[in-house]
């Protein structure tokens, strides 16, 4: 049985601990009030503390006629709100003072049953909301029980909060954050910060339980501000902000809203006879097809239909696309067509020649070539310079972003022991790095965006408990998380979402800017974002819409987009599949779930007149009236520019492309030469193969991501970088 359960079945004569209750203590102490407590409105038992036998009459403070009570301990003491002399007392130092009187409280209480059991009893003297405020609307997200939050603003300019919740526990926790900040004034309530309250560790539950029900505080006071911020603009006569493009996704269907998000809409329903089309390509010609999660809305809509039907289509990140490439090769795919940039299909081409299949064919999108910012990036003289430093600072290992192309792998691992990484193993990669090396300095790249994110989590992590460390990673603690700072280097080069999205669920990449990056990792923290590569943020939105189902309760949910755009077919995909799943035929809950693309709502980019980019729109450009790709201007589609609302590049990968490479194959090779993947015939400086060198660095990340540790041959060569680059076996 948990504590919670515990202490509503203890039958102890003394419902609580002898230390009282801080509402209502009988004369001033360290725990309590100097001046009687003057509670909002809502509150109205008239009560004391069975270890109070005294308490001041409401009408003469200074007299000691007894007060009865069916209540053993209050939560709340109220009194006329003009009745005492000191009932006004400096709203600027009140919420802090409170803070700090709550917290001294539950610290006092030693037994975390009694800690609980003071919980139950604050629940019991809150006041029940009415039904007809429990709407949907009034529902604060992120909480395991239900909670609703009414927030209204008084004649006086004070902030009046009521709440309420199907959970006494949770209930609990609301009456504190009621007694703290209702009657407050605005600027008092947003100065509150959600770390403000982790020393409420309220509950000596089950570690797992604790920090759930710890995410309570966070995300009710979050609602309070951001409702409070709403009401505040409104009486200040303040337009509202714009909302943010997004798509609702319920059962029964999606609904756009704003015109970004009406052209993301556009394609997640395909023409039957155009999936059709390319099936019967695919299963004629023995064509497997890899793509990236960024890929347009046209293309993945159609990619999506036709996986029902041929099961040799793959969307994924950058790195499983070739270790699908190989399995669809493994299955009789003859050829291999990559959706991706450049480096992508050189990663499928030279992964499919060490896999054993040289003789299956590898073909891009496009003859022109299709660039990545990031991936050039690591090709810059100023690039190798940083690379150049750290191979005279020994012992270092170089940790790269697998978005690179195989000559910077190669030219990278001759200067620096290299091990390539996704953003969803880079912080294991890095933390293993420096436990299994004494002394390493780990030399990050080329995102700065990802780098910076990563030196921020790490700092993070330096004032996080022991415990809390070792579930990251269970070789380190606080003090080896220190110890690594100054030795983590990172290759140099939010406002509008804590106003209006607040309490939404909040998803970033690691290559998004650090204020959006931040935002998440705050979200995070209360069980309301999520921070990893673009497989994470696709998991997190599952599970939470299923924990949204299993509750089986109406419900909104809404989740921040903190990536490419291109993600918004799978995550409609996935979501769609879980919400028809779900049997509400017989009047059971409806849930919806809105994704909200964090750019200007009528973000556009102009295209060039570029022939690919005129054949890929052109549909979209006339029905629109506008040469468009959605996404947002130029500089902002790359996290080195700002941003991974939308890649341009992605946009090259046309379905038409695809079509007339699918329909060629195999007895026009000729025609499709400049679309053909080339293998690597150049050398290293040290005279080896660039494939094979440039491969070097993706192995060793796969006996990580196999055994948990580094391989032998990558801790010799940094132990002994002279050597580096002179063999290409492995462990």
């Amino acid at each position: 049985m948990d504590a919670a359960n515990l202490a509503m079945k203890s039958s102890s004569s003394s419902f609580f601990s002898k230390t009282p209750c801080l509402f209502c203590s009988p004369k001033p102490i360290s725990r309590a009030p100097s001046s009687v407590y003057t509670p909002p409105s809502t509150f109205r038992p008239l009560v004391k503390c069975i270890q109070a036998p005294f308490l001041p009459s409401p009408l003469n403070p200074d007299s000691k006629k007894p007060l009865n009570s069916p209540f053993t301990c209050s939560a709340v003491t109220s009194f006329p709100s003009q009745s005492h002399p000191n009932a006004h007392s400096d709203a600027a130092s009140s919420s802090s003072a409170k803070l700090k009187l709550l917290i001294s409280e539950f610290q006092s209480l030693v037994e975390p049953i009694d800690r609980v059991k003071r919980l139950m009893h604050y629940a019991s003297l809150l006041p029940s909301m009415d039904g007809s405020v429990k709407t949907t609307e009034n529902r604060v997200p992120g909480c395991t029980a239900q909670v609703w939050l009414h927030v209204s603003l008084d004649e006086e300019g004070k902030m009046r909060f009521l709440v309420d919740s199907d959970s006494e526990l949770t209930k609990g926790f609301c009456a504190c954050l009621v007694w703290l900040l209702d009657g407050a004034v605005p600027d008092e309530v947003l100065a509150l910060k959600t770390e403000d309250l982790n020393a409420l560790n309220a509950v000596g539950l089950n570690r797992k339980g604790s920090a759930s029900r710890m995410n309570t505080w966070h995300n009710v006071l979050v609602s309070m501000q951001k409702r409070t911020r709403a009401l505040v603009a409104e009486r200040d006569g303040k337009p509202r902000s714009e909302l943010f493009p997004s798509l609702v996704v319920t059962a029964d269907g999606i609904q756009p809203k704003g015109s970004y998000a009406e052209a993301q809409a556009r394609f997640l329903f395909p023409d039957e006879s155009r999936v059709q089309e390319l099936v019967n390509a695919l299963k004629e010609k023995k064509i497997g097809v890899v793509a990236h999660f960024y890929m347009d809305p046209e293309v993945q809509g159609v990619l999506t239909a036709a996986q029902k039907f041929w099961p040799h289509i793959h969307i994924s990140d950058s790195l499983v696309m070739a270790d699908s490439a190989v399995n669809m090769a493994k299955s009789g795919c003859q050829f291999i067509t990559v959706l991706g940039v450049d480096f992508m299909s050189e990663n499928v081409r030279a992964i499919l020649d060490q896999a054993g299949f040289p003789e299956v064919g590898v073909y891009r999108m496009s003859d022109e070539h299709i660039g990545c910012s990031l991936a050039e990036a690591a090709s810059s003289p100023s690039y190798m310079d940083y690379l150049t430093t750290a191979s005279v600072s020994s012992p270092s290992l170089h940790v790269v972003y697998i978005n690179t192309s195989l000559e910077t792998k190669a030219y990278s691992h001759e200067l620096v022991p290299t091990i390539t990484c996704t953003s969803s193993n880079v912080v294991q990669t890095i933390l293993q790095a420096f436990a299994e090396v004494p002394d390493l300095k780990v030399w990050y790249g080329p995102d700065t965006y990802m780098g910076s994110n990563i030196m921020e989590l790490f700092s993070q992590m330096s004032v996080m408990t022991d415990e809390e460390i070792s579930e990251i990673h269970p070789l380190h603690n606080r003090m080896s998380i220190k110890s690594v700072l100054p030795r983590l280097h990172y290759f140099p080069v939010v406002g509008k979402i804590n106003e209006m999205y607040s309490d939404a669920f909040l998803t970033a990449h690691f290559e998004v800017p650090g204020e959006m990056f931040s935002l998440a990792m705050e979200a995070k923290k209360r069980g309301m974002g999520v921070v990893g590569s673009t497989q994470n943020i696709l998991d997190f939105i599952k599970q939470r819409v299923q924990e949204a189902l299993d509750r089986n309760v109406d419900d909104h949910l809404q989740f921040v987009l903190g990536t490419e755009s291109g993600m918004i077919t799978s995550i409609v995909a996935t979501v769609r599949k879980l919400l028809c799943s779900a049997d509400t035929s017989s009047g059971g809950a409806k849930v919806s779930v809105e994704i909200v693309f964090p750019v200007s709502s009528e973000s556009v980019t102009r295209t060039s007149t570029s022939s690919f980019l005129d054949q890929t729109f052109g549909e979209m450009r006339d029905s629109l009236k506008v040469n468009v790709i959605p996404g947002v201007a130029s500089g902002e589609g790359c996290s080195l520019h700002g941003g991974c609302a939308s890649c341009p590049y992605m946009k090259m990968n046309s379905l038409s492309s695809l079509l007339r490479i699918c329909h060629s194959l195999p007895h026009n090779k000729a025609e499709l030469s400049a679309y053909e993947a080339g293998r690597f015939s150049l050398l290293t400086p040290k005279g080896k193969q660039i494939a094979d060198i440039g491969c070097e660095p993706i192995l060793h990340m796969r006996h990580f991501q196999a055994t948990k540790r580094l391989p032998e041959q990558l801790i010799n060569q940094i132990l002994q970088p002279c050597d580096n680059g002179q063999s290409s076996s492995h462990n």
